[in-house]
């Protein structure tokens, strides 16, 4: 009886020492004492240093400490761009869109417009990687398309933020990279034989990005396909409305060769 009693007391210094064990492992906070200007100090120098996924959480907690004041709102925006640099880049939009909804009013709200396009514009700029695919075809145009839309709301709303003069330059080379992007794919079908799939791909981008440097390659797209097509009517159409935008075009003599220098460094 009493070997039984023993071994039920051991049981339990055993049960509790593995419970002040389990206690004991869990994480220590160490930002426990701390004020909110010093969480932003140490988010900070985490962040400046590179070390954004210390930085992340710090600022997560100095967004609950200092809730209702304008630091709580610079922590927001300085996690989506600690989340952005640290390569996750969704949930660097999700906490954008998270500000923008809860502070529609905020003095910052042209700088989360201006870095959920910027975002998005670095993933647009996998638009050209296009050369190494088969099919250009299946390219996803959606975050360009979402940089372009974030870019013309800075600049509509805030014609005058320090931000719009960049967010312009980036619209242009956006509408620039979405243009190519369709020719690209009109000279991929025309050189398949598609040519009914060229000219739907020419008229697209001619009709959706005007201006855009691409377009002279369009229309030269056009003319070629309706000439396999034996559609002279057509043909002799696009070739004047060619002639009149682009006198001299060298794709008339060159081919697709006729592009002397890539269209960024023309627009």
């Amino acid at each position: 009886m009493q070997r039984a009693r023993l071994s039920a007391a051991s049981a339990g210094v055993l049960a509790l020492a593995a419970l002040l064990a389990a206690c004991s492992s869990k994480p220590v906070d160490k930002t426990a004492g701390w004020s909110p200007n010093r969480i932003h100090a140490e988010a900070k120098d985490e962040l400046n240093s590179g070390a954004y996924d210390k930085a992340i959480p710090l600022y997560e907690t100095l967004e609950g400490r200092a809730a209702g004041t304008p630091l709580a709102q610079q922590a927001q925006l300085d996690r989506a761009y600690a989340q952005f640099k640290d390569g996750q880049k969704a949930e660097a939009l999700a906490t954008l869109d998270r500000f923008m909804r809860l502070h529609p009013a905020s003095p910052a709200l042209d700088y989360a417009l201006y870095m959920k396009g910027v975002i998005n514009f670095n993933d647009e700029l996998g638009l050209f990687s296009f050369m190494s695919r088969q099919d250009l075809s299946e390219r996803d145009q959606k975050a360009a398309k979402e940089a372009f839309e974030s870019f013309n709301e800075l600049v509509t709303r805030f014609p005058d933020s320090r931000y719009t003069p960049d967010a312009r330059a980036r619209m242009r080379y956006t509408v620039n990279a979405l243009a190519q992007y369709e020719v690209h794919v009109a000279r991929y079908y025309y050189t398949r034989g598609a040519y009914v799939a060229a000219i739907n791909r020419a008229q697209q981008a001619i009709a959706d990005y005007r201006d855009a440097p691409a377009l002279e390659e369009a229309l030269y797209i056009l003319t070629q396909s309706y000439d396999k097509l034996g559609m002279t009517g057509l043909r002799d159409d696009s070739r004047r409305v060619l002639d009149q935008n682009f006198p001299n075009s060298a794709y008339l003599t060159r081919g697709f060769r006729g592009a002397d220098k890539p269209w960024w460094q023309i627009w």
